[in-house]
């Protein structure tokens, strides 16, 4: 039975595609969503977005703008669980995007992980669909569900 699902987002149409997916899924089966995101550190340089390009419109450090971007596209989600009444918490994690799925999943003893085939990347096309292919092929008990673009 699945009772919690981890839902990895990025702000892609493909994970915005797989958490609709998800939070379906929940409202079918009452489980709860645990909506994850993770900020990769290994690309995150010591610069400051420019004021006009802030959401806020200070300058402020690369890491709390990805903060903000990732919070808003979680917001969206949060919302929808709220009208489908369905119990949702966010996390927001800094690290290998790969590790900290498989731990965030079992930290919050999730019964199933829904993803997007693909991905906002760093990389762009070079390693897209990166991060789903290394959850899967963790060492991980926990069974993965792919939403396809």
């Amino acid at each position: 039975m699945i009772t919690k699902i981890l839902v990895p987002i990025d702000g892609s149409k493909v994970s915005q595609k797989a958490a609709k997916y998800a939070v379906d899924l929940a409202k079918r089966t009452g489980a709860s969503m645990v909506l994850l995101s993770v900020i990769d550190t290994r690309f995150i340089v010591s610069q400051a977005v420019s004021a006009s390009a802030s959401p806020t419109h200070v300058r402020e450090s690369m890491e709390d703008y990805l903060k903000q971007s990732v919070q808003s596209s979680a917001d969206e989600l949060v919302n929808l669980c709220t009208k489908s009444r369905i119990r949702c918490e966010t996390t927001i994690r800094k690290g290998h995007p790969v590790e900290e799925i498989v731990s965030e999943a079992k930290k919050a003893k999730a019964d199933l992980i829904v993803m997007g085939s693909q991905g906002k990347s760093a990389l762009g096309a070079a390693v897209l669909g990166s991060v789903t292919y290394g959850v899967m092929h963790k060492d991980s008990k926990i069974p993965v569900l792919i939403v396809r673009r």
